[in-house]
């Protein structure tokens, strides 16, 4: 059983296009009958619509076999008095859902994925937390990759904060264990007795997504086909017990090798 991340496993950070075998490994696990999730951070356009386009390029799974942290915020975030950041894109798709945006007295400052953060969006989210407001990322990815740069991702993002003003955050997607219990949900509805330890999570985030999966128990591959160039970049800087069980180039290499 698998969870199967998006972003840098499935598609390409630079173009969004299949990573070789990603259709494959998809393709084959539907003729094995073998139980997965898509899981994947998209927070820039709706899940429908982030759906479709998967759909578009190739990939060949139903909705219910997909997740992401749009599925699970009104659950989680009120939808009056919002301080969002991030994307142009998230911000409409926040809109479209009904979020009201505040920037004078917010409730809760938001944090999706966003490149070119400034000091005065930092000196207002510290602002807004410090009078009060609470503290959630949409995921907590280390590194956001795009045209061939990394940049800081929401978990750093929120570290900062939190280091900052002491106001501890909350997550929507991955890794907080409200998203995995999610996802495990869904997937017991291809096979009942489905748990934890018989998943294997598949991402090219060691840190975002893989270490809190194997905080929870699931088996982990690390592909190096999306925000790290080589394992050795990250993997000897990782705690001990949160290195991932195995790491391959990308998925055509797991194909391979399963």
């Amino acid at each position: 059983m698998y969870f199967i991340d998006v972003q840098g496993t499935l598609i390409s950070d630079k173009d969004k296009s299949p990573i070789p075998g990603s259709i494959e490994f998809i393709d084959m696990l539907n003729d094995k009958k073998i139980p997965y999730m898509i899981v994947t951070n998209n927070t820039k356009k709706s899940s429908q619509d982030f759906y479709m386009y998967l759909k578009s390029i190739g990939f060949n799974f139903e909705m219910d076999k997909y997740i992401d942290p749009l599925m699970l915020l009104e659950s989680r975030v009120s939808k009056d008095a919002v301080a969002a950041y991030g994307a142009d894109e998230f911000l409409h798709t926040l809109q479209t859902m009904g979020y009201i945006f505040d920037y004078e007295n917010p409730k809760t400052v938001l944090i999706a994925i966003k490149e070119d953060f400034n000091a005065n969006e930092y000196s207002q989210m510290i602002d807004f937390l410090l009078s009060g407001a609470s503290l959630v990322g949409m995921h907590e990815t280390s590194i956001y990759a795009k045209n061939n740069k990394r940049y800081p991702g929401v978990g750093a993002v929120l570290k900062l904060l939190e280091f900052a003003t002491s106001v501890e955050y909350d997550v929507v997607g991955k890794p907080s264990k409200a998203f995995y219990d999610e996802s495990l949900r869904l997937l017991k509805k291809q096979d009942i007795n489905a748990n934890f330890s018989d998943i294997t999570m598949i991402s090219d985030d060691v840190k975002g997504d893989l270490g809190g999966a194997k905080e929870m128990g699931i088996n982990t591959i690390f592909v190096t086909s999306g925000k790290y160039k080589t394992k050795e970049e990250i993997v000897p800087l990782l705690k001990e017990e949160l290195r991932p069980d195995y790491i391959y180039a990308d998925m055509q290499e797991i194909l391979e090798a399963v």
